[in-house]
């Protein structure tokens, strides 16, 4: 008699808010790649949703959550939901604004907004500060040895929105991906998008910042990725971007950034493949 593989189950969110929107970015391409990469994957039974309301309807029998939202985020039961989740065994793949969620006006009334921490941020292993305006920058790999790195080159340049993350466990995570190609007296993340203080981004050595980390939780791991912004004529919210990407640092209608790279497809790759390959308790 042939041994049949097991069944997994993939749960996927990826939408904006307010519930159906793009929020800038191009949340039906990025679902429908997922959705590719995963049809990929034997046995292999896959879930969607546009953010966390149902997460309780879906996570219990999930061996891997994989998420890309702009805005959503799950309430302080749900992160509390996902941590025992993981802890049980679960792994969850993350891509970019995952590590967002909430803004709100500064409380002395100057104008903008500040992200606000919440209990996400903690399960997830990092908090979102801010980014500059679109660039083009080098990614280094920090672990080759990873599943998740495995077959990728160990510098790669993307367009992208840099991301400045504040780990919320430095010594409990393992970094995967990192940059120092934004200076740390670099004035554009403090002109642009959300307010912030202290650049707690930055690594001990003043110039490095994570952009990707393997976090273990019990049994289970988070792998978060913060590459991957895409939009559309219709879906861009970007006033403009760095002088490198376009002339006079006018948004490309059609972006994509590192979605048609080699490097971040077999991060995909990769990140869905060690998804799969955890073993629930």
């Amino acid at each position: 008699m042939t041994k049949q593989t097991p069944l997994r189950r993939v749960h996927l969110v990826a939408g904006g808010f307010p519930r159906g929107s793009w929020a800038g970015h191009d949340i039906d391409y990025v679902r429908l790649r997922l959705l590719e990469s995963l049809r990929g994957s034997p046995n292999v039974a896959v879930s969607v949703a546009n953010d966390y309301l149902d997460l309780d309807s879906w996570l219990p029998g999930s061996d891997l959550l994989v998420t890309y939202v702009a805005g959503p985020f799950p309430d302080e039961a749900q992160s509390e939901q996902i941590e025992r989740w993981l802890a049980g065994g679960g792994r969850w793949l993350a891509f970019h604004g995952t590590s967002g969620g909430k803004a709100a006006p500064l409380p002395d009334g100057r104008p903008g907004r500040a992200m606000v921490r919440a209990a996400h941020h903690r399960v997830l292993g990092a908090f979102f500060l801010n980014h500059p305006p679109i660039r083009r920058f080098c990614v280094d790999v920090e672990a080759s040895d990873h599943p998740v790195t495995k077959g990728v080159p160990a510098s790669f340049e993307v367009t992208d929105e840099l991301y400045l993350l504040q780990l919320e466990a430095p010594s409990a995570t393992r970094v995967l991906l990192s940059t120092a190609d934004l200076d740390a007296d670099d004035s554009a993340p403090r002109t642009f998008g959300f307010t912030y203080g202290e650049d707690t981004s930055l690594g001990a050595d003043g110039r490095t910042r994570v952009l990707g980390y393997e976090r273990r939780v019990g049994a289970g791991a988070v792998v978060y990725l913060a590459l991957g912004h895409c939009h559309t004529p219709w879906t861009n919210i970007q006033p403009l971007v760095d002088e490198g990407v376009a002339r006079g640092g006018v948004t490309p209608l059609e972006f994509k950034g590192p979605w048609g790279t080699e490097a971040f497809e077999r991060l995909v790759a990769n990140g869905l493949a060690w998804g799969l390959g955890g073993q629930r308790a």
